[in-house]
């Protein structure tokens, strides 16, 4: 397994939060103390880190499974539970976390350091001090905790980087990095020695450029074919390209074709061929390679794109390439953030967001907002069931029976419970 793994799919749930207690005051010489069930705890959140230290999502194709702590239950003399532990993932910079599901952007976790929180932990139900009225003074009922959902959650590693060095496989990408940087990638004579998206950092006029070495690309990458449908995604970000070529033609290869080839991919991945280049015409110490400059050059001219013959063997032509490419970055946009959509709560869900439908004879009601409502009823209690009625009444259920044609004594299935309808 390669130890660069730069998408995965997780599934993480908050914390639920603790359920209200239902208890009353004891104490020696006091008769029926009055209702003092404490609160539940809030659940634990998801939240996300982006760590400097961390450069793959490998860690997550060990472990996919997060879960937040859940908050204490309320108890006696007002207590409310403990609140759930907070869960922190750790995350690469320049992660960017989607709702699997929707597809919607939740976080682009592209600041080092930045902690943000994704998934909120359940709140907390109320314990039944809070529903002692003056008509009822002994509510043996609370409320229970609001429970979280499973989520499961895409996230795409993309390299965050100023300048992306592009071309076809063995062109010199990664000779030029470790000579224009200190990165030291891995060089070979063969294609796809580099497997991973390297990065290096060169000073110039006093402002740090990041620059990537990314992987070979291929005719069909595109597409999917050879390694390149893996790390396009990680050019996306970069605000300009260096276009590197084997001007020489050493491997048989025309360097225009490969050019226009490579340009194509990226115009059929999104709108990466929209990026402004820089073409840098490598090999120059090798025979053939000034015949095939005069010809770049020309086609360089109606594309609009500066042209730099270099040679990584010899070092040489490097000064003027960087200093071209500091000039340019300083008019070009800043890093592509990717905005976050935003989604209501799960918690914030109403209780009347419920449905009706037949069953025969019966009227079964359904929804979350009801299911969490029946938990909080306590059907030995008369005064439980005649808050439950009237809660039904307040949030639209009776009307809405009444209006799909429920009558006196038709029955109501709610959950596992039955009841007739009472005019």
């Amino acid at each position: 397994m390669s130890n660069f793994v730069d998408q995965v799919k997780i599934t993480a749930k908050a914390g639920n939060g603790g359920n209200g207690s239902a208890s009353f005051h004891r104490e020696k010489y006091v008769m029926n103390g009055g209702p003092d069930g404490g609160d539940g705890g809030n659940g634990g959140d998801i939240q996300f880190y982006a760590d400097e230290n961390m450069h793959t999502l490998l860690d997550f194709r060990f472990r996919s499974k997060y879960t937040a702590e859940n908050g204490g239950d309320g108890s006696a003399n007002r207590c409310t539970g403990k609140r759930g532990e907070n869960l922190v993932i750790k995350v690469p910079v320049g992660t960017v976390i989607r709702d699997d599901e929707t597809g919607r952007v939740m976080a682009d976790m592209d600041t080092p350091g930045e902690t943000r929180t994704l998934l909120k932990g359940g709140k907390g139900g109320w314990g039944n001090q809070h529903f002692a009225t003056a008509t009822r003074q002994a509510p043996n009922f609370a409320k229970p905790g609001i429970k979280t959902e499973i989520r499961t959650l895409k996230m795409e590693l993309k390299t965050i980087a100023d300048v992306g060095l592009v071309g076809y496989p063995n062109v010199g990408k990664s000779s030029i990095l470790s000579t224009v940087t200190s990165a030291k990638p891995k060089v070979g004579n063969y294609h796809f020695t580099t497997l991973t998206p390297n990065l290096g950092i060169v000073r110039r006029y006093g402002k740090d450029i990041v620059l990537a070495d990314i992987p070979g690309l291929i005719e069909g990458a595109a597409d999917g074919a050879g390694l390149g449908h893996d790390f396009l995604r990680h050019v996306e970000r970069t605000r300009l390209l260096l276009h590197v070529v084997d001007i020489s033609g050493s491997e048989g290869r025309d360097p225009i074709d490969d050019l226009d080839q490579i340009n194509t991919e990226l115009d059929n991945y999104g709108n990466l061929g929209e990026l402004p280049q820089i073409i840098v015409c490598n090999k120059m110490d090798l025979p053939g390679a000034e015949e095939n400059l005069k010809r770049m050059k020309v086609l360089a001219e109606g594309m609009g794109c500066p042209v730099f013959p270099v040679s990584a063997a010899t070092r040489e032509g490097f000064e003027p390439l960087l200093d071209e490419t500091a000039k340019m970055l300083e008019t070009l946009p800043p890093i592509l953030h990717y905005a976050e959509e935003e989604e209501e709560e799960p918690e914030q869900k109403l209780t009347n967001d419920f449905t009706i439908e037949r069953d025969g004879e019966d009227y079964v009601v359904t929804g979350a907002g009801i299911e969490r409502l029946m938990e909080s009823v306590n059907f030995d209690d008369l005064e439980s069931l005649n808050w439950f009625h009237r809660t039904l009444r307040r949030i639209g259920v009776i009307d809405a029976l009444r209006e799909q044609g429920a009558g006196e004594g038709s029955t109501v299935r709610i959950g596992e419970m039955e009841f007739d309808f009472v005019e």
